[in-house]
């Protein structure tokens, strides 16, 4: 029924991944010591990949509505568990003996004491992000056990929603520089 919509969203979910792939490749010296960024990175590729698959599997069989109903619903779900846990959610909470502030030591129960191996507090863009992406799959899932062309519609609309999100999420990461990784490297001229 949106055979002409999934034939131009699929292509653009993987353009948009291979680009964030290239944005990964130019930050990866940068990011690789950072677990906030690998997590964070992934999720992005998720947020382009899972839509893309979603898209692909509708044009394998645009005529029967169980493929694309069940395949939908087992990638929409497998979205939502794999975000989630991607996420990390519930966060770890602060462990006692380990304390830094700013990367330096500090002694326990001195003020700015932190835990070493904690990861950051995510801000809460970041964490509404993760959650309005689970949402999104959890009622994807569910409109694609339902069916009919009304669903089909309005899962085309969320998908276009994630792919947005993904974007923004993107843009967000990489302008992020408040989780200290190993640095940037010094500029040099060619």
């Amino acid at each position: 029924m949106l055979d002409v919509f999934y034939s131009a969203f699929s292509p653009a979910c993987f353009a948009l991944l291979g680009l964030w792939l290239v944005v990964v490749q130019i930050r990866l010296r940068e990011w690789q010591g950072s677990a906030v960024h690998r997590r964070r990175s992934y999720a992005v590729a998720l947020y382009f990949a899972l839509p893309g698959i979603m898209s692909l599997l509708a044009l394998v069989n645009p005529h029967d509505s169980a493929f694309w109903r069940i395949s939908f619903a087992i990638v929409a779900l497998g979205g939502a568990v794999v975000l989630a846990t991607v996420r990390g959610l519930p966060l770890r909470g602060v462990a006692a003996g380990q304390p830094v502030a700013a990367g330096q030591p500090v002694a326990a129960g001195q003020p700015g004491a932190a835990v070493a191996d904690a990861p950051p507090r995510p801000d809460q863009l970041g964490l509404a992000t993760y959650i309005i992406g689970i949402l999104i799959y959890v009622l994807i899932a569910a409109l694609a056990l339902t069916g009919g062309l009304a669903a089909l519609r309005t899962e085309a609309v969320l998908l276009t929603l994630l792919l947005f999100l993904g974007f923004n999420v993107a843009w967000l990461l990489l302008f992020d520089d408040r989780y200290p990784s190993h640095g940037r490297p010094p500029a040099t001229a060619l």
